[in-house]
């Protein structure tokens, strides 16, 4: 049973991708999903976040400092500059624009903790810098945003922080009070948690794709490249960053993944809840695709050269 739940939790980018491109075509299928389903969805994957994490992993800052704040700026400065260029380059209409600056402003996201460990990369360097960025998106993500976007549409700066603070700190808060006060009931719980999460990441894509469907369509070229873009651009910067200030192999991976892989989920919250205009949410949607197929690729290229060495010593 666990090996099958690992399987189908590692299967995630099948499960995202296969149910937006579903979206496209049967739209009802998915759109039932939306307004406070999706705000919870977001609360019960940030819970399951806050349950892997215990106050040790908080005092792990203290010994990766360097990697730490290296995946930390890149994470807000690399993956924001990324989003708005992009937009311009790719033309977006403002709606689209606008979704792709707030879901590149966004966190890492947990599934980079996923690609971590399929990476072979450095598991516990990876969830720290998650868990850092996150807790900064409070103030990081509403600044940024409010910044980049500021001149396509009017940015609520101070509704996004409360917001951000409701659906993410919060959940998370409660999730390492719980593994601290109840260890074996989170112990079992963290068998299903996973791929709890995969599902609910899958169908808030598909709600939000659904949804949208007919715009997508229509500006399926730019929208996409743009959106691939961000992504491809940020694993690959986030490497170049992190080698060129000389960490381990390990920690270099980790760095790239997590610079390439937002929160995509906190992105859609935020854009249904704060933008008028429901296409913002669509990048953040797409965004999930993009990054966990990337990502994952990615893992399976790098694991696949870790072998090809290892051979070539034996």
């Amino acid at each position: 049973m666990p090996r099958l739940l690992n399987t189908l939790t590692n299967a995630f980018p099948v499960w995202v991708a296969a149910c937006s491109s579903l979206a496209l075509v049967e739209p009802r299928a998915f759109t039932w999903f939306s307004g406070p389903w999706i705000v919870w969805g977001l609360a019960v994957i940030m819970l399951g976040m806050g349950l892997t994490l215990t106050p040790e992993d908080f005092r792990g800052v203290a010994r990766m400092p360097g990697a730490v704040a290296a995946g930390f700026v890149g994470q807000f400065t690399i993956m924001p500059l990324l989003g708005w260029a992009a937009g311009r380059v790719f033309g977006l209409e403002p709606a689209f624009a606008v979704g792709l600056i707030l879901v590149a402003c966004c966190p890492g996201g947990t599934a980079s903790n996923v690609v971590t460990y399929l990476a072979g990369a450095n598991v516990c360097l990876s969830v720290v810098m998650t868990m850092c960025s996150t807790f900064a998106a409070v103030f990081m993500t509403p600044l940024l945003t409010a910044w980049l976007a500021g001149t396509l549409v009017q940015v609520d700066a101070w509704g996004l922080f409360l917001s951000t603070f409701q659906v993410v700190v919060l959940p998370v808060v409660i999730g390492v009070w719980l593994n601290r006060r109840a260890p074996r009931a989170v112990a079992r719980a963290q068998a299903v948690l996973p791929l709890l999460s995969v599902v609910v990441i899958a169908l808030i894509c598909a709600s939000v794709i659904g949804s949208s469907a007919a715009a997508i369509r229509q500006a399926a070229g730019p929208l996409l490249a743009a959106v691939f873009t961000l992504h491809a651009g940020g694993f690959a910067l986030g490497y170049v960053f992190a080698w060129a200030l000389r960490f381990d192999r390990a920690a270099v991976r980790t760095i790239s993944i997590e610079v390439g892989m937002q929160n995509s989920g906190l992105g859609v919250v935020l854009a249904r809840k704060h933008f008028a205009d429901p296409l913002t949410a669509v990048p953040c949607a797409i965004s999930s695709v993009f990054h966990s197929v990337i990502g994952s690729v990615l893992a399976g290229w790098w694991r696949w050269r870790d072998r090809r060495a290892a051979a070539g010593r034996a």
